[in-house]
């Protein structure tokens, strides 16, 4: 103890009298910490000048972190082109501010960039290993086992949410108003929502959804279940929630958007595929021909709707009996030319 207390008394003093010399200032007799950037030093436990410095992160966790109230600031002087850094106790600058070039500064940046990317990227490594958010259920029992192929559970949510919540007041000056009609207040209510999940029960089935509110379609946002069965089961597939209908036939096509229950059996050599669903999408045939659009339809027998007529304007519904009253003379100084539809 005595032997600590010496070498504290004899690294410190040579400070504290060069502060009292500089007329008791704040600033002087905070910033005047020891430099020992090489490490070089008589003390029992050395001590380098970064462990100091608020701005660096790289300490080792043997050593206690700063206080919230040491910050630091980082300005750039135009005169000099060159970055200063301020090291404050709340409002008060505790050290000599020091100095970077901006090839420096941008070296240092840099560096602290790719550290920072790195830390990311190994949280996130030891995030999915651990599981996820959602970390796997593990059920015991063969019953489970044998149905599903395994005892695990996974889920695995993956999106963002956003919620904005305000309120929208306005004022309208209008005399023909009482008070209390002139001012308006709302509730401005706003949400976003994009998200995917992806479970698992076991290996046989699997669980995919995705949502999204700014989607510009509605088969835009996915929901199907399926169970896959192994090779020599009977019951190769079950899916039900969005599905698809692939054809290698070119005679009858296959289709994408469909939602519905489909099923894939297996005797023996024979496979057989079932599905049932209701078609979300619409299939069309557009032919262009100098630069117009032509379609070809067909009007069925029970559709059709003998002697209808129709106006081509209100000015000849206006008059048709007084143009049609001396027939078989049709009195009207109309004569159409051409239409077009």
């Amino acid at each position: 103890m005595r032997k600590f207390t010496f070498l504290f008394l004899v690294f410190y003093c040579p400070l504290f009298l060069r502060a009292l010399s500089a007329d008791g200032s704040i600033f002087e007799t905070m910033t005047l910490v020891p430099d020992t950037t090489g490490g070089d030093t008589n003390l029992i436990y050395p001590f380098t000048n970064q462990m100091v410095d608020p701005s660096n992160t790289n300490i080792h966790p043997l050593y206690l972190q700063n206080p919230s109230n040491i910050t630091t600031e980082i300005q750039y002087d135009p005169t000099t082109r060159q970055y200063v850094k301020i090291y404050k106790i709340g409002d008060q600058t505790y050290r000599i501010p020091t100095t970077l070039s901006f090839e420096d500064f941008q070296i240092e940046d840099m560096e602290s960039m790719v550290s920072s990317y790195w830390k990311e990227r190994s949280e996130a490594a030891n995030l999915e290993k651990s599981g996820g958010l959602i970390p796997k259920i593990h059920i015991p029992g063969k019953f489970f086992e044998t149905i599903f192929g395994n005892n695990t559970v996974d889920i695995r949510p993956q999106g963002s949410a956003e919620i904005k919540f305000g309120i929208v007041s306005n004022k309208r000056d209008d005399p023909a108003l009482n008070t209390r009609q002139r001012r308006q207040t709302n509730f401005d209510f706003d949400m976003r929502i994009q998200m995917n999940v992806i479970a698992k029960i076991g290996d046989k089935i699997e669980f995919r959804t995705s949502y999204n509110t700014e989607a510009t379609f509605d088969f835009e946002n996915k929901l199907k279940l399926k169970y896959e069965g192994k090779e020599d089961e009977i019951i190769q597939l079950i899916e039900a929630g969005d599905v698809n209908m692939p054809l290698s036939s070119t005679l009858i096509r296959g289709t994408e958007a469909l939602f519905g229950i489909k099923t894939k059996l297996r005797f023996g050599r024979t496979t057989v595929t079932a599905l049932y669903s209701q078609q979300k999408s619409e299939t069309k045939n557009i032919t262009v021909e100098g630069n117009a659009q032509t379609t070809e339809f067909s009007i069925r027998a029970d559709q059709y709707e003998e002697n209808r007529h129709f106006f081509l304007a209100q000015y000849f519904r206006d008059r048709y009996k007084q143009t049609l009253s001396n027939l078989p003379i049709i009195n009207t100084y109309v004569n159409i030319l051409k239409i077009e539809v």
